[in-house]
């Protein structure tokens, strides 16, 4: 029976780690995908090929026919005529790696998957989720090409729906891997009273709102709106905020008003890490503690990024350096939720 029991953790420990890779991998294609966006590398490929798409041009003849499709669509037109092959090659080189790591996570995660199950390695109770998770994977490759098949039109620029329903299954995709490895390497035992769980739910719940908001922002490029801070145009409440109509639109169109959501979100995000880590930093439990530090000091960490990029005009480096932090501050949350349950 022993024996048993300790096969059994084995395996779940290789299940976590293998998880937490694909967290990795995610992580990695949601700083990618930013880099893209902030780069306007999206819409260099225009064409969808899942398996010969793998392969990059590896010619002169070949780089031209790629930068002769690229001409045929409303961006260059619009936006980058006269562009040469070389600066072509520049925006080329994100999209490209954007996709490819889309199809390396798939490799990833099917691989294992397929023969941890053949090795009946995996729990029966987490076999479901596995699957969801495959499958919203697919989903993931499908609705990426749905959003840059809108921005080949006559407006040259994805549409910012399309791109925050991508980011958006990106972050449940890393959510729900990061959580079943972690359950599985860090179990919920018996439930101590009195810790605030709820509370701690809503910070995950609050954080995902936030990456949400900040897949608007970055797809009506509402970052560049004010580069000044705490103030936007010397204001606390800047005018144009419902300057569109019908005025609910506003909350998703208007890109002062998405970014005045954006600022103001992060100061209740941070202010209910202040509150976690108030109530849990004498936790009796060393890695209740510990989990609370963590959430503090990422979602600090994450406040002043996205302070620094706004103050820097959206510079790219602080601007995915702010998209990576905001998925270390998810993980914390997650680790913190993980602690007070148990």
């Amino acid at each position: 029976m022993n024996s048993y029991l300790k096969a059994k953790d084995k395996y779940n420990r290789h299940v976590a780690v293998w998880l937490f890779v694909v967290c990795a991998f995610v992580f990695a294609m949601i700083v990618v995908g930013g880099v893209t966006r902030l780069t306007e590398s999206g819409l260099s490929m225009v064409d969808w090929k899942p398996i010969s798409g793998i392969v990059p041009p590896m010619n002169e003849a070949e780089w031209m026919a790629e930068f002769d499709a690229y001409k045929q669509y409303p961006e260059y037109q619009k936006v980058n005529k006269g562009m040469s092959l070389d600066e072509f090659k520049n925006i080329f080189f994100w999209e490209y790696s954007h996709r490819v790591l889309g199809r390396l996570i798939g490799v990833v995660f099917a691989i294992p998957f397929f023969y941890f199950l053949f090795r009946k390695k995996i729990k029966r109770a987490i076999r479901p989720h596995l699957w969801t998770m495959f499958l919203l994977g697919a989903c993931q490759g499908l609705l990426g090409w749905y959003m840059v098949k809108s921005g080949l039109v006559d407006r040259p620029d994805v549409s910012h729906y399309r791109l925050t329903a991508h980011l958006g299954l990106a972050v449940i995709i890393y959510i729900y891997a990061f959580w079943i490895a972690l359950g599985l390497i860090m179990p919920v035992k018996e439930k101590v009273v009195g810790r605030p769980y709820g509370m701690a739910l809503v910070y995950v719940k609050l954080i995902f709102v936030q990456i949400l908001l900040g897949g608007l922002v970055a797809g009506l490029n509402a970052g560049l709106v004010s580069d000044t801070w705490p103030l936007i145009y010397e204001q606390v409440i800047p005018d144009g905020l419902f300057a569109n109509d019908p005025w609910y639109m506003n909350i998703f169109d208007n890109p002062l008003t998405i970014h005045f959501e954006h600022r103001t979100f992060a100061y209740v995000v941070a202010f209910l890490a202040l509150c976690l880590w108030w109530k849990l930093k004498d936790d009796s439990s060393s890695s209740v503690r510990l989990a609370a530090h963590f959430v503090v000091i990422t979602i600090l960490g994450q406040f002043t990024l996205g302070v620094l990029t706004i103050m820097n005009m959206v510079a790219i480096p602080l601007a995915a350096a702010h998209q990576a932090g905001a998925v270390v501050a998810l993980s914390a949350a997650l680790f913190l939720l993980n602690r007070v349950k148990s």
